[in-house]
């Protein structure tokens, strides 16, 4: 029976040398890809960003940095519907990740689906208890989810003082919220 010969072992070490060498080369160029992505979306610059996203996607197309910052970009670009395939395919395939559950709550919730956005609130800070962004997430959707209470008890009583009263702190309360952002 043939059987190759072994390659010598300094044409081993050569031979594996390079395929290090091709590995550290593909990783920092999806690293390189990463930053630049990040940097033109930190400056506004949408389509650079997902230009050199999706390049980094191409190399690895599983890795969930690269998928979270496209489903960040697309968001940023308006497009909610793609964004939410994006976070919804990270929670299913990385659940142990907080950040695309909340990522994906935001979205809910600007649309008023408060208790899908609050579920997912939930599951972030499940899967990462000390996830302060989730928590944070949390209290204002809460708080839009009292505005939202009051305004509909005060179609059912419109004279109602106290409901009246509770809306105009609700209110006040998130409009602080924004002004502090």
């Amino acid at each position: 029976m043939y059987k190759p010969a072994a390659p010598c072992p300094s044409l081993r070490r050569v031979l594996i040398a390079l395929c290090a060498a091709a590995l550290w080369g593909a990783f920092a160029a999806r690293a390189d890809d990463l930053q630049d992505a990040s940097k033109f979306l930190k400056a506004g610059q949408h389509s650079q960003a997902l230009e050199r996203v999706n390049k980094a996607l191409k190399a690895k197309p599983r890795d969930p940095q690269a998928r979270f910052l496209k489903g960040i970009i697309v968001t940023e670009q308006g497009n909610s519907k793609e964004a939410i395939e994006i976070f919804t395919k990270l929670t299913q395939d990385y659940p142990e990740l907080p950040e695309p559950y909340n990522n994906l709550a935001v979205l809910q919730a600007a649309v008023g689906r408060y208790e899908v956005a609050r579920s997912l609130l939930l599951r972030s800070i499940e899967a990462q208890g000390n996830y302060i962004t989730a928590r944070d997430n949390l209290g204002d959707l809460y708080l839009a989810m009292a505005a939202d209470a009051y305004t509909q008890a005060l179609r059912l009583s419109p004279q109602d003082k106290d409901l009246q009263a509770k809306l105009a702190v609700a209110r006040d309360a998130a409009a602080k919220l924004r002004a502090a952002r």
